[in-house]
């Protein structure tokens, strides 16, 4: 079983792909650097609730998205 950290950045890396958005280009949007997305992506790092609703935001879905099962 996943934790609650890889299971967000999981999600997060699943809707970026299916709107084919390079990470550079989510984090620019975002406004943190690739490296930290990547950290995030790949549950290394513990994101603030405020860089997940930018996140959200960025890839246009609502929050509660990203807090469900990963596939």
């Amino acid at each position: 079983m996943t934790n609650r950290v890889e299971n967000i950045g999981k999600n997060i890396k699943k809707y970026r792909k299916i709107q084919q958005l390079p990470q550079i280009e989510l984090a620019v949007t975002v406004g943190i650097d690739r490296a930290y997305l990547s950290e995030i992506e790949n549950g290394r790092t513990n994101p603030s609730i405020n860089i997940l609703y930018a996140i959200a935001d960025a890839l246009q879905i609502n929050i509660t998205e990203l807090f469900k099962p990963a596939e």
